[in-house]
């Protein structure tokens, strides 16, 4: 996912908002990708400032037009995706955090299974490396290209979705 943010501390007011839920459904048994797709998200709590535009390609003009609520994103994952009833993955805590703060601030239920996995220290441990590596780097570990845009929730997800296959298969 991908949340409003600043270079330095938030401003006075805001505190960081999800403004994209990456997707994407790993076949365990096949490897195949699917569903690939971003959710926008609408701030509730804070704005899109240059800054986070300029790392994530996310405009307030493209949540304006394109984006949901935060509870309507949150229902959509446990109706379309039954997300309370199967494991998902991120690189790192990072968003499970995020996820778990806006919820309990916004009084919206938590839309996932208590089954999290971090993706950035099981590849760490799998490779046996003496430190966490971000995405980026995992993927230049594993010698495979990193698609679409860095910090563009729906890419990162299919990325995430490649180093996450290739743990579960090596």
């Amino acid at each position: 996912m991908e949340a409003t943010c600043w270079d330095g501390a938030n401003p006075e007011g805001m505190e960081s908002d999800i403004i994209e839920i990456g997707i994407c459904l790993l076949d365990l048994k096949s490897g195949e990708i699917s569903d690939n797709k971003g959710v926008l998200v609408k701030p509730e709590r804070s704005t899109i400032g240059t800054f986070c535009t300029e790392l994530t390609t996310i405009t307030p003009e493209m949540v304006a037009q394109d984006g949901i609520s935060f509870i309507e994103a949150c229902t959509l994952l446990k109706k379309q995706y039954l997300s309370q009833s199967y494991p998902w993955a991120s690189f790192g805590a990072y968003d499970m955090k995020q996820f778990q703060r806006q919820c309990s601030a916004t009084d919206v239920g938590y839309p996932f299974s208590p089954s999290h996995i971090n993706v950035k220290t099981l590849f760490a441990l799998k490779k046996k490396l003496d430190h966490e590596h971000g995405m980026a780097g995992a993927l230049e570990l594993l010698d495979l290209p990193l698609e679409g845009t860095h910090h563009r929730g729906v890419d990162d997800a299919k990325n995430i979705a490649k180093i996450l296959n290739w743990i579960l298969n090596n």
